[in-house]
């Protein structure tokens, strides 16, 4: 598989700084090059700041949603490699004065360990500092075992909701509250068709025979629950809906929104078809589809796949979904439209 790059020791540097030279408005880098930040953040002590640590090869997340309701700051690992607590630390101590900050951690085993020991140096330095945990898909761990989950797709809503909440003014315990709150309203299960490439080893991430769909591959090509065939579109997301429902039933009439994420590899085309059909699913429940999100939002190189992630927001949850941001790749969303690139 080719693939651009300069050299793979600056394969993270170098997208570093094409990001920041196309967004200047809008991203700058930190004192440490691998820490991405607003460019005209609100004034630390008056404003809780939101960021996450996190490997890069995921593109457009997280680094994409650094900006104005959203993320404050994104530091960036090696590719698939969370970063260290002490380059995570620099990323806390750039963004966060007397308001505190949250820092969000996706459920994956090393940005736990390193996220938490960030979180304490921080706190051993005099900030206030609260990590979140971010957990949605299904397939990595039985129910009443939620918190054992991975992090997939879905933990964007917590960005935007969190986001959105902060820039308001919404003091720390409370935005991490809401935090909890919107992390238990979301469920997420995935798909996957086709391997990715590491850009580092060349390699392909799995293997799987043309006639198969993995149900539950995580973003490392971590192994999925099962195999199914390949089939109509229409079967195969009836049976997602199905299993996403069974883990957290939605009662008919609840407004839901749906996130509908390509894996890297998947064509427009296809996701919107899927979109379709998941809307389809609920219709038949009397369960609405509102301010749907469709597009490639976190990748894994050129994996061909998508997820599903349903949403159950509270009105205030969904007023943060729904308002206005100002970042690079989060999509514009408003009541009964559709996202596209923002």
């Amino acid at each position: 598989m080719k693939k651009l790059f300069n050299d793979k020791d600056r394969i993270v540097e170098d997208m570093i700084d094409g990001f920041v030279s196309a967004f200047p408005r809008i991203v700058t880098r930190g004192a440490n090059p691998r820490v991405v930040r607003r460019t005209e953040p609100k004034p630390r002590d008056s404003k809780v700041a939101l960021l996450i640590g996190n490997g890069s090869g995921h593109e457009p997340i997280a680094m994409g949603y650094v900006g104005e309701g959203l993320l404050d700051a994104n530091v960036v690992g090696d590719v698939f490699a969370a970063p260290s607590p002490d380059l995570i630390l620099e990323g806390i101590e750039e963004v966060t004065g007397e308001a505190g900050a949250v820092l969000l951690i996706s459920r994956h085993e090393g940005d736990v360990i390193n996220g938490n020991a960030a979180a304490m140096m921080a706190e051993d330095d005099g900030l206030k500092v609260r990590p979140l945990l971010m957990y949605d898909d299904i397939s990595s761990a039985p129910k009443e075992q939620e918190d054992e989950r991975r992090g997939a797709a879905g933990t964007l809503f917590i960005y935007k909701v969190l986001g959105d909440a902060a820039e308001k003014g919404m003091a720390l315990d409370d935005l991490v509250s809401l935090g909890e709150d919107v992390r238990a309203r979301i469920r997420t299960l995935g798909a996957a068709l086709s391997p990715g490439v590491s850009p580092i080893t060349g390699e392909l991430m799995f293997t799987l025979p043309d006639d198969e769909v993995y149900i539950g591959m995580g973003v490392h090509g971590e192994p999925g629950v099962s195999r199914r065939k390949v089939e109509p579109v229409s079967e195969l997301v009836s049976f997602m809906v199905e299993e996403l429902l069974n883990d957290r039933p939605i009662e008919p009439g609840t407004p839901t929104v749906v996130l509908v994420n390509g894996s890297g590899g998947t064509t427009m085309m296809e996701l919107l078809t899927v979109y379709g059909e998941v809307a389809r699913n609920l219709s038949e429940r009397t369960i609405p589809a509102i301010s749907p999100m469709i597009g490639s939002y976190s990748t894994t190189q050129e994996m061909g796949g998508f997820s599903i992630s349903l949403f159950t927001p509270t009105p205030d949850m969904l007023a943060h979904w729904q308002a206005p941001h100002r970042s690079p790749y989060f999509a514009h969303i408003q009541d009964g439209d559709g996202a596209g690139n923002g």
